[in-house]
């Protein structure tokens, strides 16, 4: 059965979700009722996060797995807002100088066609005019991986706050993983460039079925990824990163070239951080510090709140040129600025002082591509997994799991199943690069879950929370690349300034500046011709481009759930 990611084809509706003891909103059915199950056995939010992400893991392993990192974003049932990061860095032996040399050694990659440019040279012939390589950071294959933090990520969620046992909260991924499920629309399409990625036999034998890719409502397993589930759930994540699942992945890594070794996965741990935060327009916005993008999507709406772009009508051009432009300044700062903050200051890209200088950039006419992010990253249209889950006691979690950018680096390791990430290919081999390659650093992430406190939340829907003015606590997340801070800039305004219901903020048409300069919109966006006269490179995007968002909130006793229209997923609560 062919798919046509053509989502504006269709003209459903979705009201948002209410419910009273759980709530799960995720983009795939089976792993919202994994959670579900997980909070009906007496689980609590983040226990129940932990499942959904492990049966995604098996779901929709075109976008996450344990090969990748974890992060969250919470608020507790006693009122605390934290976070957890769970990412790896380079490994020890990964200098500029190490990864320059084996590069070139190896020439480029011969899967460079799945990924566009991703060979790790500038130029098609991979030198430049004086004869001389100009190398990048590989987009695929060993030098690309990263330390993967989701097997401890995972495990330090259900220790440190939750209720139950990893071996519980696994049980539901095992189950798909060994027993099969029927594979889903948006998740079979994306399926198809495997085809292409995975050469080595390990890879093929995982996950391509007689050589293809699942078609729609086909139903697969998933053996050895099982398996390795099976062995964290028995012995815990260590059996990753000091037993026979890390030999495996080390093995794997050093026979393509790469540098990883044992020690790198041993002395990997995540920690909990604290969230940074501005307010907006009344509403009070968590995201993740660097090294993640949270602080992009805090500055834009800063300059957004300081040049009064919510003021302006919703169906308008002024509207989304105001929020465009107030996006690139923000995307100029952080990818100038923010990296692994052990290695290198970050200024207060979030206060609103330095918004306030920022925004008198701002004018009548679009900012001609500035120049932001590591060249031949790849990270813009990268994609990922977002998922949000509220309890009955009170807690809410935004929770995202990915290998940067679909099935990853094109390795997998071993016969474990787990397909490793790519994410390194966001550093550079610019020695004078904020995000320059350095042993045991960590790249910048565009991975940012999110925690809100809205006011009078869907006030123009007639909601009992406008009529007595209580707030609403959210876990939300738009999921996809360099798309993630502005999908949190627009789902933000459309709740504060626009009154939308969670639902209708989600489903809302959606715009994003690109790398190219060029203003991506969907063909549902009104007033393009308008934009382009005022001087956009309006171009329309399919909408398989502006992410995946998910939301779960909870007003009094209340919970509020919405889901992405633009993958499978699904909110469900009870």
């Amino acid at each position: 059965m062919d798919v046509d990611l053509n989502l504006d084809r269709f003209d459903s509706r979705r009201s948002t979700v209410y419910a009273n003891r759980g709530m799960v909103a995720t983009s795939q059915p089976l792993a919202t009722e994994a959670g579900l199950s997980v909070l009906r056995e007496g689980g609590s939010a983040f226990d129940a996060a932990v499942a959904t992400a492990a049966t995604l893991n098996v779901v929709e392993p075109t976008s996450t797995g344990l090969g990748g990192d974890v992060f969250a974003l919470y608020r507790t049932a006693d009122g605390e807002v934290g976070a957890m990061r769970s990412c790896g860095g380079a490994p020890a032996n990964a200098t500029i100088e190490t990864v320059r040399e084996a590069l070139e050694e190896t020439g480029p990659d011969e899967r460079a066609s799945y990924y566009p440019d991703s060979r790790g040279y500038a130029t098609d012939e991979g030198a430049n005019e004086d004869g001389e390589l100009e190398l990048e950071m590989p987009f695929l294959g060993p030098h690309a991986v990263t330390v993967p933090g989701t097997a401890r990520g995972w495990e330090a969620t259900v220790e440190e706050l939750g209720q139950k046992s990893l071996e519980e909260v696994l049980e539901p991924a095992i189950h798909y993983a060994l027993e099969g499920y029927p594979v889903s629309e948006v998740i079979a399409s994306h399926w198809q460039g495997a085809e292409t990625l995975f050469t080595d036999d390990h890879a093929r034998e995982t996950f391509l079925f007689d050589g293809e890719a699942p078609a729609v409502g086909q139903t697969v397993t998933l053996e050895r990824l099982g398996e390795s589930l099976r062995k964290i759930a028995d012995r815990g994540a260590d059996v990753v990163y000091e037993g026979e699942i890390g030999e495996q992945i080390v093995a794997t890594i050093r026979e393509q070239g790469g540098l990883m070794t044992l020690e790198d996965l041993a002395d990997f741990e995540p920690e909990f951080v604290d969230p940074v935060r501005t307010t907006y327009n009344g509403a009070e916005i968590y995201e993740l510090p660097p090294n993640n993008q949270g602080l992009i999507a805090l500055e834009a709406l800063n300059i957004a709140e300081e040049i009064g772009a919510g003021d302006h009508p919703y169906d308008s051009a002024q509207r989304v040129h105001a929020f465009a432009e107030a996006t690139k300044l923000a995307f100029v700062d952080g990818h100038r600025y923010i990296t692994d903050p052990a290695c290198e200051e970050v200024p207060p890209l979030a206060s609103k002082s330095y918004a306030s200088q920022r925004a008198s950039a701002i004018g009548k006419t679009p900012i001609r591509n500035p120049d932001w992010g590591v060249p031949n990253a790849h990270a813009e249209d990268s994609d990922t997994v977002l998922l949000t889950v509220g309890d009955e006691e009170g807690n809410l979690v935004s929770y995202i799991n990915s290998r940067f950018a679909g099935f990853g680096s094109g390795l997998v390791a071993g016969d474990t199943g787990i397909a490793l990430q790519n994410r390194g290919a966001s550093f550079s081999l610019d020695p004078d690069h904020p995000n320059r390659l350095e042993p045991g650093k960590r790249p910048f992430h565009t991975l940012i879950p999110a925690i809100g406190r809205f006011p009078e939340l869907g006030r123009d829907s007639g909601s009992d929370a406008a009529r007595d003015g209580r707030d609403t606590w959210a876990a939300f997340g738009v999921m996809g690349g360099y798309m993630q801070p502005q999908g949190h800039v627009q789902v933000v305004s459309n709740l504060v300034d626009y009154g939308l219901t969670p639902q209708a903020a989600l489903d809302a048409p959606r715009w994003r500046y690109r790398e190219d300069g060029t203003l991506g919109v969907e063909e549902r966006l009104p007033e393009q011709t308008a934009l382009a006269r005022m001087g956009h490179d309006v171009r329309v995007l399919t909408p398989a481009l502006f992410g995946g968002a998910q939301f779960v909130g909870r007003r009094g006793e209340t919970l509020i759930g919405a889901t992405e229209p633009r993958k499978d997923g699904t909110v469900s609560g009870y």
